[in-house]
């Protein structure tokens, strides 16, 4: 949803934007294959009960369904997400980040695809227009994953731990759910204060609760 509210965001706004994804796993320890659901996992996770887990499921789903997104939580097959981190970052390489990365996001929460098996992911890669035999090739290997590594090691010293996180000129933070409107407010700022968006900006350290947009 952060994404999807960050591209109507950027909609919005009289500025040119270049997002680049980078990769940051919520479970870096997860299994392939597990045997629980998204309820059991929240409920594990923070404390609560399986029935305040699916309510708050039912919430997101409502929300996303405000923002035209679909999300089945109730068939959502979890999984160790590493490989398909890999294949954005090898789709990048063809121009294909931004297709291949709503492919894989639509996939996981909409059509509650396994978005860890290579076939699935070699599938969804030739949907995009990657060639198959290629992705499969890559998945076989560990190519890609310093890459996705490295994103992982920067986001650790920005002291980024949870999503959404825009990190904007290396320079400015936008954490946690934003709304839209919030997104084209901190947007237009950080554009009357630098004059532009770009990357290679001097980069501050966060700490760990974020980094906040600087008043005027």
């Amino acid at each position: 949803m952060g994404k999807k509210r960050l591209e109507d965001a950027i909609q919005q706004i009289n500025h040119p934007v270049k997002v680049d994804y980078r990769c940051f796993e919520l479970d870096p320890n997860a299994k392939l294959d597990v045997d629980y659901n998204i309820y059991e996992k929240l409920a594990s996770k923070y404390g609560m009960s399986l029935e305040q887990a699916k309510a708050n499921c039912q919430n997101m789903e409502q929300t996303a369904k405000e923002v035209g997104l679909v999300f089945n939580f109730e068939s959502q097959i979890l999984t160790n997400t590493f490989d398909a981190h890999r294949l954005v970052m090898f789709a990048k390489t063809k121009g294909l980040m931004h297709e291949m990365t709503d492919r894989i996001l639509r996939a996981h929460y909409t059509e509650s695809k396994h978005i860890g098996d290579h076939e699935t992911l070699a599938n969804l890669g030739e949907e995009v227009g990657l060639d198959r035999e290629l992705v499969a090739s890559l998945l076989a290997t560990n190519e890609f994953s310093d890459i996705v590594r490295q994103d992982e090691q920067e986001a650790t010293q920005y002291g980024i731990r949870s999503i959404p996180f825009f990190l904007i000129n290396k320079k400015y933070a936008i954490t946690g759910a934003q709304s839209t409107e919030i997104l084209i407010q901190s947007l237009q700022q950080i554009i009357t204060q630098d004059g532009l968006i770009e990357e290679n900006q001097p980069g501050i350290a966060c700490d760990e609760d974020g980094c906040e947009i600087p008043k005027d």
